[in-house]
C-alpha cells in the first residue's frame, strides 16, 4: 500500500524575497526580481546582457562569516533554504539514521571553479584555496545541507539541468516510498550569475537582452518573448511520510504524490518541438497521482520566455490535455523569478504547495500581448482555485532533453 507523502515545511531565498513567505508575498504581488547588474566586469567584458535576477537577500546578511568563506554561493543558498525549511516544519526530532537529502544543482560552484582558475592563472597555485574543490563539486550544497542537519539516510544529488530540483523532489518521494528514511529534505539551489554562463547563455540567443528594462524582460508566451533572464537562489521542502507527520502533530501544505522522469532523444538544448516525451512525463506523473487530465486544476509551467520553449511546453500540454487545457489556471512564475536553472523546479514547487495550501494560483507578470499561438489560461492576477479536492503538476524541461514533473494534491 503506498505511503502519503506530505509537505510540512518549506523555506526559500529568491530574487523576489529573502524568505519563503516573502518570496510568496511579492509573486502574488507581481513583483519581478530583475534589475541591471552593477558588478565593474559587466562593462569591462562588454556583456551583451547587462541585468538578471539575483538573490534579494545577499547570504551574507544571513550566514556566519565562515560560512560564506567555506561554501560556494549555491551551497549558501541551499544552507539558508533547507534551514528556514526545516524550522517551519518544527525541527523534526527524527533519528539521523532516518533523516535523508535529496538536492539538485544545475551547475554546482561555477564561481568557486572559475575563481579558482582566475587565481591559478594570476598568482600560482600555492595561492589556490585547498576547500577549492570541495566548494565546486555539485554535491557541495546537498553536502552542506545534509550536515548541517545531520542527515544519516543518505544524501543525494541530482544533475539535469534546469529538470534538476524537480527532479530531486520526484526522488524524494520514491526514497520514502521505499522506507530508506522517514523525513527528507528535498529542493536545489543555484548561483550562476557569473560573466561566462552570462555570455554563454546570451552567444545561445538564449537570454533576453532587454538592457532598457529588465524588470518586463521576462514575458512568458507574450509575442515579444525574447529570452529568459538568470536567476540565482533556493528553495527547500521537508518531506516525510503522513504517518510521521501527524505522529508529531506537524501542519500539513499539502500532499505529494509523486513525480515522472523522461526524456526527449532529441538535441542537446532544444526541445522536442512535438513535446512528445514531455507529454509522457505529465500524463505519467497524472496518472501516478491515481488522477486523470480533467482532474487537473492548476498548472506551474516552466515557461522560460523562450521563443522555442514556450510553443514546445504548449505542444505537449496540448497533447495531454486536449481542448481542456485551455480551461486550466497556468501559472509561468519564472516572470517574477528569472531563471534559477537548476534550482527553478525547487522554487516552482514551493509555488505550487503555495498555490494549494492557500487556494490561489499566482500571477504571470509582463504578459502583454499573448501569443495566440499558445491559447492557454495564463493567470495574470491572484486567482481563487476554489473549493474541493484539488490537483495541480508542475513542470520542468532541461538541456539534454530532460523532463521532470511533479504533482501535488491539497491538504
Amino acid at each position: 500500500m503506498p505511503k502519503k507523502i506530505v509537505v510540512t515545511g518549506i523555506g526559500a531565498t529568491s530574487p523576489i524575497g529573502g524568505t519563503a513567505p516573502e518570496t510568496w508575498a511579492a509573486l502574488l504581488a507581481g513583483a519581478s526580481g530583475a534589475s541591471p547588474l552593477e558588478q565593474p566586469w559587466v562593462e569591462e567584458l562588454e556583456l551583451p546582457v547587462k541585468f538578471a535576477a539575483q538573490a534579494k537577500v545577499k547570504t551574507a546578511d544571513v550566514l556566519e562569516r565562515f560560512e560564506t568563506k567555506r561554501l560556494d554561493p549555491s551551497s549558501q543558498f541551499a544552507l539558508i533554504a533547507a534551514r528556514e525549511a526545516w524550522a517551519d516544519a518544527g525541527s523534526p526530532g527524527v533519528d539521523p539514521e532516518r533523516l535523508g537529502v535529496d538536492w539538485a544543482t544545475g551547475i554546482g560552484g561555477v564561481w568557486t571553479l572559475l575563481d579558482a582558475w582566475d587565481t591559478l592563472r594570476e598568482r600560482g597555485p600555492r595561492r589556490v584555496l585547498p576547500m577549492t574543490v570541495p566548494m565546486l563539486m555539485p554535491n557541495g550544497p546537498a553536502a552542506a545541507v545534509g550536515m548541517d542537519l545531520h542527515a544519516r539516510a543518505g544524501i543525494r544529488t541530482v544533475v539535469s539541468a534546469c529538470a534538476s530540483s524537480t527532479e530531486s523532489i520526484a526522488d524524494a518521494y520514491d526514497h520514502l516510498q521505499q522506507g530508506l528514511a522517514d523525513v527528507i529534505i528535498a529542493g536545489g539551489s543555484e548561483a550562476a550569475i557569473h560573466p561566462l554562463p552570462i555570455a554563454s547563455f546570451a552567444a545561445m540567443q538564449a537570454l533576453s537582452k532587454r538592457n532598457d528594462d529588465p524588470a518586463t524582460a521576462s514575458r512568458p508566451y507574450d509575442l515579444t518573448r525574447d529570452g529568459f533572464v538568470l536567476g540565482e537562489g533556493a528553495a527547500a521542502l521537508v518531506l516525510e511520510t503522513e504517518e510521521h507527520a501527524k505522529a508529531r502533530g506537524a501542519k500539513i501544505y499539502a500532499e505529494l504524490l509523486g513525480g515522472s522522469v523522461t526524456s526527449d532523444a532529441h538535441h542537446i538544448t532544444a526541445p522536442d518541438p512535438e513535446g512528445t516525451a514531455a507529454a509522457r512525463a505529465m500524463r505519467t506523473a497524472i496518472e501516478g497521482a491515481g488522477g486523470s487530465v480533467s482532474d487537473v486544476s492548476h498548472i506551474n509551467v516552466h515557461a522560460t520566455s523562450t521563443p522555442v520553449g514556450d510553443i514546445a511546453e504548449f505542444h505537449a500540454l496540448k497533447r495531454v490535455f486536449g481542448d481542456l487545457v485551455e480551461g486550466i489556471p497556468v501559472s509561468a512564475t519564472k516572470a517574477s523569478t528569472g531563471h534559477l536553472l537548476g534550482g527553478a523546479g525547487a522554487i516552482e514547487a514551493l509555488f505550487t504547495v503555495m498555490a494549494l495550501s492557500t487556494r490561489t494560483a499566482p500571477p504571470t507578470i509582463n504578459l502583454n500581448e499573448h501569443d495566440p499561438e499558445i491559447p492557454l489560461d495564463v493567470v495574470t492576477s491572484p486567482r481563487s482555485l476554489g473549493t474541493g479536492d484539488l490537483l495541480a503538476i508542475s513542470n520542468s524541461f532541461g538541456f539534454g532533453g530532460h523532463n521532470a514533473v511533479i504533482a501535488f494534491r491539497s491538504a
